[in-house]
This record gives C-alpha cells, sequence and structure tokens, in this order.
C-alpha cells in the first residue's frame, strides 16, 4: 500500500484545505503556531557537538515506551472498517512524488560534508534509539518546526526549519530530531497519512468529506496527540534529562532567541499544574475539552507534564537500567 506520513513536531487546529498556497506547502499538513524571532539579526546554523547521552538502547522497542494511549487509539483505529481502503483513494503516486519534491528541492540535505554537526546530532540519536537515521534536511522557514516524510519505498527524512536551529541549543535540537525518529520507531506511518493527509483530502472529496469529519476526525486528532506523546518520550531517551525536552516545549509556547536565557523549565512546569488544577473543575473539563478537541497536539503544558512523571516513573528508570553505556557499546 502507498503509504505518505507527515508528522509535525508542534501542531495546533486542523487544516482546512489540501490545496495550500506556495508558501504554506513546506508545512503541507501542519498549520503551526506562528512563533517568531522579535530580532532581525540572522543566526548562523553551527554549535559544537556533544555525545547524545550517556547510554544507548541496543534491544529498544517501540512498546517499551510508547504511551498506553497512543496503544488504545491505535486499536481503535484499526477496528475502522474500511479505512485502508479509503486511504489508497486519497492517495496515490503522484500525490507521493508532490511532496517529495516539494520538500527536497527547497531545502539543503544535511550530510558529513554538509552541515556535519547537525548531521552527527542525527547519528546520535537514531543510535539511542536504535533505528536506522533517515535523511535529515534543513529549510529556510521563519516558523520553528520539523517534522518526518516517509514515502513507501523510499528512505523517509526529516526537515527542520532554520528558525528552529536558531531558537534552540544543540540539546534540545537533538531531542526534536529524536521525537521525529519515534515516529519511525515506532511505525506512525500509515497513521500519520490517516490524520493529516486523509483528514485534510475528506473536505475535498464530494459527498463524502462530511462523513468523514463526522465519524473519524475526532478519532484521528485524538490518536494523533497520543501518538506525539510517545514521540515526546523517544526524545527524553536520547536527551536523557526531562528538562531538556521541556524547555523545548517551553520554547515553542512563548520563547525567542533573545528571551532564552530568561526562560525557567520549573516555573513552566508550575504553569503546568496550575492548568491541571484550574481544568479539573466542570467547566474547566469543558473547556479545556473543547480547547483541545481540535488540536492535532496536545497542549505544550500538558506536554511538559506528562514527560515530567514518565521521567520519574518506573517505567522510565527501567529502560535506563537495561541501557548499555556509549563507550562501551561503541567497543561491541
Amino acid at each position: 500500500m502507498a503509504s505518505v506520513s507527515l508528522s509535525s513536531f508542534f501542531l495546533t487546529q486542523k487544516p482546512s484545505s489540501l490545496f495550500l498556497t506556495s508558501t504554506d506547502r513546506s508545512l503541507f499538513v501542519s498549520h503551526s503556531l506562528q512563533f517568531r524571532s522579535t530580532k532581525t539579526k540572522k543566526y548562523p546554523i553551527r554549535f559544537s557537538v556533544c555525545r547524545a547521552g550517556p547510554v544507548v538502547f541496543r534491544n529498544l522497542d517501540a512498546d517499551d515506551f510508547r504511551h498506553p494511549l497512543d496503544k488504545q487509539n491505535t486499536m481503535l483505529l484499526r477496528s475502522i472498517p474500511g479505512l485502508d481502503e479509503l486511504v489508497k483513494a486519497l492517495l496515490g503516486t503522484v500525490a507521493e512524488q508532490v511532496m517529495l519534491l516539494e520538500n527536497i528541492g527547497t531545502s539543503v540535505l544535511v550530510a558529513k560534508n554538509q552541515l556535519p554537526d547537525l548531521h552527527q546530532l542525527m547519528v546520535e540519536a537514531a543510535e539511542v534509539l536504535n533505528v536506522e537515521a533517515p535523511n535529515l534536511y534543513v529549510r529556510q522557514n521563519p516558523v520553528p518546526n520539523a517534522y518526518t516524510l516517509a514515502v513507501s519505498g523510499r528512505k523517509p527524512f526529516v526537515v527542520v526549519h532554520t528558525s528552529l536551529v536558531e531558537l534552540l541549543t544543540k540539546r534540545e535540537l537533538q531531542a526534536v530530531l529524536a521525537h521525529e525518529l519515534g515516529h519511525l520507531k515506532c511505525d506512525h506511518g500509515v497513521w500519520l497519512t490517516f490524520a493529516n493527509i486523509l483528514t485534510l483530502g475528506a473536505y475535498t472529496v464530494p459527498g463524502l468529506g462530511g462523513l468523514i469529519a463526522q465519524r473519524l476526525e475526532e478519532q484521528l486528532f485524538r490518536w494523533l496527540r497520543a501518538a506525539e506523546l510517545t514521540c515526546d518520550r523517544a526524545a527524553l531517551l536520547v536527551a536523557q534529562d526531562p528538562k531538556v525536552v521541556i524547555s523545548v516545549l517551553m520554547k515553542l509556547a512563548g520563547g525567542c532567541p533573545s528571551l532564552s536565557d530568561q526562560l525557567n523549565v520549573d516555573a513552566f512546569l508550575e504553569q503546568a499544574r496550575s492548568y491541571e488544577k484550574a481544568s479539573a473543575s466542570p467547566i474547566g473539563w469543558y473547556v479545556r475539552n473543547a480547547q483541545t478537541r481540535q488540536l492535532s497536539h496536545p497542549l505544550p503544558v500538558l506536554r511538559a507534564r506528562e514527560i515530567d512523571e514518565w521521567s520519574r516513573s518506573q517505567e522510565y528508570i527501567s529502560l535506563l537500567r537495561r541501557s548499555t553505556p556509549i563507550k562501551t557499546a561503541q567497543n561491541m
């Protein structure tokens, strides 16, 4: 089956049309929040490389870190009859080629001799997660974002926007790369296709859009939000420091290069706890559901709280105990 998967690290509300302007095509299936730097100064894509972390996971399986909601919602999607046939009807070879050429034709391919430091960050993250490193591209775009494209029969690739590189430290950027690798590790491709392309296409297929929007949209977005929680866990497995992952979420929620040194992860976590408390009342619960129902990603504060809790869980600690120190792994 032809399969095209496009995932993004930070998405918001569902797009309304499959046919986007040339400016929007770089995001294709996502309308990311418009986080822009307040400075006009250009920041070079340079940083020193350090090891991904003290350990690697040689026998890591996707289910070792998959979020329970991801498992649950994947089973629900698989139980929907006719979904495979529907995605085949909406997705074909032409769409694959358009997406592929659009992304690789306007970006810089990262390699050992092209942005080698960034290349090394990707290789190290893939080594930690025990997954094959995809191709990596850097694309000029003022919206901080990263996304993964997986086309059947071709090597998947990750695209990182230059503004994201400017915004994050090297460890934070590697956590983002690990998040994208998490989608590949967990084989999210088919379901990301459903959530991102099928939902978009539903609004352009006469007589079918209303049905899909009514029956599938809510379940698709519920699954996608759960899948993002899984991939945040992949980011933690590589960063091996919850504050690094939470800092990424904080910066995407309200950061820019000129404010980075003033942001406080602990204060952001306290903000997350305040949100949880405020949404515990009946009215708060209703507002929270209304706020998240049309989102492809969980709210940043909720993602921060989730990763903070998982970093202190027995499940995460057990994974660390099974790991191999990097120096030992290199000699194996």
